[in-house]
Protein backbone atom coordinates (compact mmCIF):
# COMPACT_ATOMS: atom_id res chain seq x y z
CA UNK A 1 0.00 0.00 0.00
CA UNK A 2 3.04 2.13 0.30
CA UNK A 3 2.25 4.46 -2.66
CA UNK A 4 -1.58 4.37 -2.63
CA UNK A 5 -2.95 7.76 -3.79
CA UNK A 6 -6.09 9.02 -1.33
CA UNK A 7 -8.07 9.91 0.96
CA UNK A 8 -8.48 9.18 4.47
CA UNK A 9 -10.61 9.97 8.14
CA UNK A 10 -9.36 9.95 11.11
CA UNK A 11 -11.66 9.16 13.99
CA UNK A 12 -10.50 11.21 16.96
CA UNK A 13 -11.56 11.04 20.34
CA UNK A 14 -11.02 13.69 22.57
CA UNK A 15 -11.00 12.51 26.36
CA UNK A 16 -12.33 15.84 27.61
CA UNK A 17 -13.63 19.82 26.94
CA UNK A 18 -9.99 21.50 25.55
CA UNK A 19 -8.30 24.69 24.16
CA UNK A 20 -5.79 23.96 21.39
CA UNK A 21 -3.74 26.80 19.83
CA UNK A 22 -3.88 25.49 16.05
CA UNK A 23 -1.15 27.09 15.00
CA UNK A 24 -2.43 30.03 12.74
CA UNK A 25 -5.80 29.82 13.44
CA UNK A 26 -5.19 30.36 16.84
CA UNK A 27 -6.90 28.74 20.04
CA UNK A 28 -9.85 26.46 19.35
CA UNK A 29 -12.25 24.84 21.78
CA UNK A 30 -12.77 21.22 21.86
CA UNK A 31 -15.63 19.75 23.48
CA UNK A 32 -15.32 16.36 24.64
CA UNK A 33 -16.46 13.74 22.08
CA UNK A 34 -15.79 12.02 18.34
CA UNK A 35 -14.52 14.44 15.39
CA UNK A 36 -13.79 13.29 12.13
CA UNK A 37 -10.94 14.78 9.91
CA UNK A 38 -10.41 14.38 6.25
CA UNK A 39 -6.95 14.43 4.69
CA UNK A 40 -5.60 13.00 1.28
CA UNK A 41 -1.92 11.37 0.42
CA UNK A 42 -1.04 11.57 -3.06
CA UNK A 43 1.43 9.71 -2.36
CA UNK A 44 1.81 7.06 0.06
CA UNK A 45 -1.15 6.91 1.94
CA UNK A 46 0.20 4.63 4.82
CA UNK A 47 2.99 6.43 5.32
CA UNK A 48 1.35 9.84 5.73
CA UNK A 49 -1.68 7.91 8.07
CA UNK A 50 1.80 6.53 10.35
CA UNK A 51 3.02 9.82 10.75
CA UNK A 52 -0.51 11.14 11.90
CA UNK A 53 -0.71 8.49 14.76
CA UNK A 54 3.04 9.74 15.85
CA UNK A 55 3.19 12.14 18.55
CA UNK A 56 6.77 13.59 18.23
CA UNK A 57 6.77 15.69 15.24
CA UNK A 58 7.29 18.70 13.49
CA UNK A 59 3.56 20.80 13.54
CA UNK A 60 3.38 21.33 9.89
CA UNK A 61 -0.33 20.76 9.91
CA UNK A 62 -3.87 21.76 11.88
CA UNK A 63 -4.05 18.28 12.68
CA UNK A 64 -0.54 18.30 14.21
CA UNK A 65 -1.28 20.54 16.94
CA UNK A 66 -5.03 18.46 17.77
CA UNK A 67 -3.24 15.35 17.93
CA UNK A 68 -0.16 16.72 20.38
CA UNK A 69 -2.89 17.32 22.55
CA UNK A 70 -2.53 14.40 25.63
CA UNK A 71 -6.34 14.11 26.20
CA UNK A 72 -6.32 13.71 22.03
CA UNK A 73 -6.35 10.12 20.06
CA UNK A 74 -6.50 8.56 16.91
CA UNK A 75 -9.24 5.57 17.21
CA UNK A 76 -10.18 4.78 14.05
CA UNK A 77 -8.73 5.15 10.41
CA UNK A 78 -11.37 5.20 7.32
CA UNK A 79 -9.43 5.30 3.93
CA UNK A 80 -9.96 4.92 0.05
CA UNK A 81 -8.14 5.23 -2.64
CA UNK A 82 -8.85 8.24 -4.56
CA UNK A 83 -7.96 11.88 -6.10
CA UNK A 84 -7.00 14.65 -3.90
CA UNK A 85 -10.36 16.57 -5.01
CA UNK A 86 -11.82 13.51 -3.33
CA UNK A 87 -10.80 14.91 -0.19
CA UNK A 88 -13.31 18.03 -0.72
CA UNK A 89 -16.23 16.08 -1.20
CA UNK A 90 -15.55 13.65 1.64
CA UNK A 91 -14.95 16.97 3.78
CA UNK A 92 -18.37 18.55 2.26
CA UNK A 93 -20.27 15.54 3.14
CA UNK A 94 -19.44 15.14 6.23
CA UNK A 95 -19.89 19.12 6.70
CA UNK A 96 -23.44 18.25 6.16
CA UNK A 97 -23.84 15.66 8.60
CA UNK A 98 -22.01 16.96 11.07
CA UNK A 99 -20.52 19.87 13.01
CA UNK A 100 -17.64 21.68 11.53
CA UNK A 101 -14.90 23.33 13.39
CA UNK A 102 -14.46 25.76 10.90
CA UNK A 103 -11.41 27.01 9.19
CA UNK A 104 -9.71 23.54 10.58
CA UNK A 105 -8.02 21.75 8.21
CA UNK A 106 -8.71 23.64 4.74
CA UNK A 107 -6.28 26.39 4.25
CA UNK A 108 -5.91 25.66 0.74
CA UNK A 109 -9.19 24.93 -0.46
CA UNK A 110 -12.58 26.58 0.14
CA UNK A 111 -14.31 24.14 2.46
CA UNK A 112 -16.11 24.80 5.88
CA UNK A 113 -13.99 22.41 7.43
CA UNK A 114 -11.99 19.28 7.34
CA UNK A 115 -12.78 18.25 11.02
CA UNK A 116 -16.13 17.95 12.01
CA UNK A 117 -17.58 16.80 15.61
CA UNK A 118 -19.73 13.06 15.26
CA UNK A 119 -21.76 11.29 17.23
CA UNK A 120 -20.16 7.70 15.87
CA UNK A 121 -18.55 6.67 12.91
CA UNK A 122 -21.27 4.36 11.74
CA UNK A 123 -21.65 6.20 8.58
CA UNK A 124 -18.21 6.77 7.64
CA UNK A 125 -18.17 2.67 7.42
CA UNK A 126 -20.36 3.58 3.86
CA UNK A 127 -18.83 6.24 2.66
CA UNK A 128 -14.83 4.73 3.19
CA UNK A 129 -13.37 1.49 3.80
CA UNK A 130 -12.04 0.30 7.19
CA UNK A 131 -7.59 0.38 8.35
CA UNK A 132 -6.37 -1.17 11.40
CA UNK A 133 -4.76 1.19 14.19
Amino acid sequence: MSMVKGVYVLVVSVGKDIKVNIGALGSIGFEKGLYAYVGSAQNGLEKRVERHLRRAKRKFWHIDYLLENEFVNVVKVFYKEAEKSDECRVASELSERAVPVVNFGCSDCDCVSHLVKIDDYGFLRNLMSGMRL
